[in-house]
Protein backbone atom coordinates (compact mmCIF):
# COMPACT_ATOMS: atom_id res chain seq x y z
CA UNK A 1 0.00 0.00 0.00
CA UNK A 2 3.11 2.43 0.59
CA UNK A 3 4.26 1.78 -2.61
CA UNK A 4 0.91 3.44 -4.09
CA UNK A 5 0.83 6.32 -1.86
CA UNK A 6 4.32 6.87 -3.40
CA UNK A 7 3.48 6.33 -6.64
CA UNK A 8 0.42 8.64 -6.38
CA UNK A 9 2.29 11.81 -4.67
CA UNK A 10 5.14 11.03 -7.42
CA UNK A 11 2.51 11.24 -10.30
CA UNK A 12 0.09 14.10 -8.66
CA UNK A 13 2.49 17.35 -9.36
CA UNK A 14 2.69 16.42 -13.11
CA UNK A 15 -1.37 15.77 -13.19
CA UNK A 16 -2.13 18.82 -10.78
CA UNK A 17 -0.24 21.45 -13.36
CA UNK A 18 -2.79 19.90 -16.80
CA UNK A 19 -5.61 22.44 -16.92
CA UNK A 20 -8.94 19.82 -17.10
CA UNK A 21 -12.38 20.64 -19.06
CA UNK A 22 -15.52 19.26 -17.71
CA UNK A 23 -17.49 17.06 -20.06
CA UNK A 24 -21.07 16.78 -20.82
CA UNK A 25 -21.07 13.27 -20.19
CA UNK A 26 -18.97 10.02 -20.04
CA UNK A 27 -19.01 6.37 -20.79
CA UNK A 28 -18.95 3.45 -18.14
CA UNK A 29 -18.28 -0.05 -18.36
CA UNK A 30 -19.93 -2.81 -16.38
CA UNK A 31 -18.73 -6.17 -15.24
CA UNK A 32 -21.95 -8.34 -13.95
CA UNK A 33 -19.52 -11.23 -12.14
CA UNK A 34 -21.87 -13.43 -12.42
CA UNK A 35 -23.11 -13.97 -15.70
CA UNK A 36 -19.31 -12.41 -17.03
CA UNK A 37 -21.19 -9.98 -19.31
CA UNK A 38 -19.88 -6.30 -19.82
CA UNK A 39 -22.56 -3.40 -20.50
CA UNK A 40 -21.20 0.06 -21.63
CA UNK A 41 -23.85 2.93 -21.07
CA UNK A 42 -23.65 6.90 -21.89
CA UNK A 43 -24.26 8.85 -18.72
CA UNK A 44 -24.26 12.92 -18.80
CA UNK A 45 -23.00 14.75 -15.62
CA UNK A 46 -25.64 15.07 -13.26
CA UNK A 47 -27.49 12.00 -14.20
CA UNK A 48 -28.59 8.94 -12.45
CA UNK A 49 -28.71 5.82 -14.43
CA UNK A 50 -29.95 2.06 -13.06
CA UNK A 51 -27.92 -1.13 -13.72
CA UNK A 52 -29.24 -4.18 -12.21
CA UNK A 53 -28.76 -3.23 -8.18
CA UNK A 54 -26.74 -0.13 -8.84
CA UNK A 55 -27.68 3.26 -8.88
CA UNK A 56 -25.19 5.12 -10.79
CA UNK A 57 -24.34 8.50 -10.88
CA UNK A 58 -21.92 10.98 -12.72
CA UNK A 59 -20.96 13.91 -10.87
CA UNK A 60 -18.19 15.16 -13.13
CA UNK A 61 -16.48 14.06 -15.55
CA UNK A 62 -12.84 15.79 -16.79
CA UNK A 63 -10.06 15.29 -18.81
CA UNK A 64 -7.05 17.14 -19.54
CA UNK A 65 -7.79 20.52 -22.19
CA UNK A 66 -4.34 19.64 -24.02
CA UNK A 67 -5.14 16.16 -24.65
CA UNK A 68 -8.28 15.36 -24.98
CA UNK A 69 -8.19 11.83 -25.81
CA UNK A 70 -5.51 11.18 -22.49
CA UNK A 71 -6.57 10.77 -18.78
CA UNK A 72 -10.12 10.92 -17.78
CA UNK A 73 -11.30 11.31 -14.24
CA UNK A 74 -14.89 10.75 -12.93
CA UNK A 75 -16.66 11.56 -9.92
CA UNK A 76 -19.19 8.59 -9.16
CA UNK A 77 -21.27 7.78 -6.69
CA UNK A 78 -22.34 4.50 -6.94
CA UNK A 79 -25.05 2.69 -4.53
CA UNK A 80 -26.60 -0.32 -4.18
CA UNK A 81 -30.45 0.11 -4.23
CA UNK A 82 -30.98 -3.24 -2.21
CA UNK A 83 -29.34 -2.09 0.42
CA UNK A 84 -28.86 1.83 0.04
CA UNK A 85 -25.24 1.83 1.60
CA UNK A 86 -22.83 3.24 -0.94
CA UNK A 87 -20.46 1.18 -3.00
CA UNK A 88 -18.30 3.90 -4.36
CA UNK A 89 -17.53 7.61 -3.74
CA UNK A 90 -14.77 9.41 -5.16
CA UNK A 91 -12.80 10.23 -8.20
CA UNK A 92 -12.15 7.54 -10.94
CA UNK A 93 -8.98 7.81 -13.23
CA UNK A 94 -10.00 5.93 -16.61
CA UNK A 95 -6.91 4.66 -17.60
CA UNK A 96 -5.92 2.98 -13.77
CA UNK A 97 -9.31 2.13 -11.84
CA UNK A 98 -7.50 0.31 -9.82
CA UNK A 99 -6.56 3.34 -7.97
CA UNK A 100 -9.57 3.72 -6.34
CA UNK A 101 -11.88 0.53 -6.86
CA UNK A 102 -15.23 -0.17 -6.38
CA UNK A 103 -15.60 -3.41 -3.83
CA UNK A 104 -18.73 -4.86 -4.53
CA UNK A 105 -19.99 -8.52 -4.43
CA UNK A 106 -21.64 -8.71 -7.84
CA UNK A 107 -20.54 -5.76 -10.11
CA UNK A 108 -17.52 -4.23 -11.24
CA UNK A 109 -17.87 -0.50 -13.14
CA UNK A 110 -14.78 2.00 -14.42
CA UNK A 111 -14.84 4.84 -16.00
CA UNK A 112 -14.00 4.33 -19.53
CA UNK A 113 -14.07 8.14 -20.83
CA UNK A 114 -15.70 11.75 -21.19
CA UNK A 115 -18.09 12.65 -24.05
CA UNK A 116 -19.13 16.10 -25.52
CA UNK A 117 -22.21 15.78 -27.13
Amino acid sequence: MRWLAIALLAAAPAFAQQEARSASGGEIRLLDKINGETTDISIGRGETKLFGRLSITLGDCRYPASNPNSDAFGWLEIRDVTSGDPAFSGWMIASSPALKAMDHPRYDVWLLRCSND
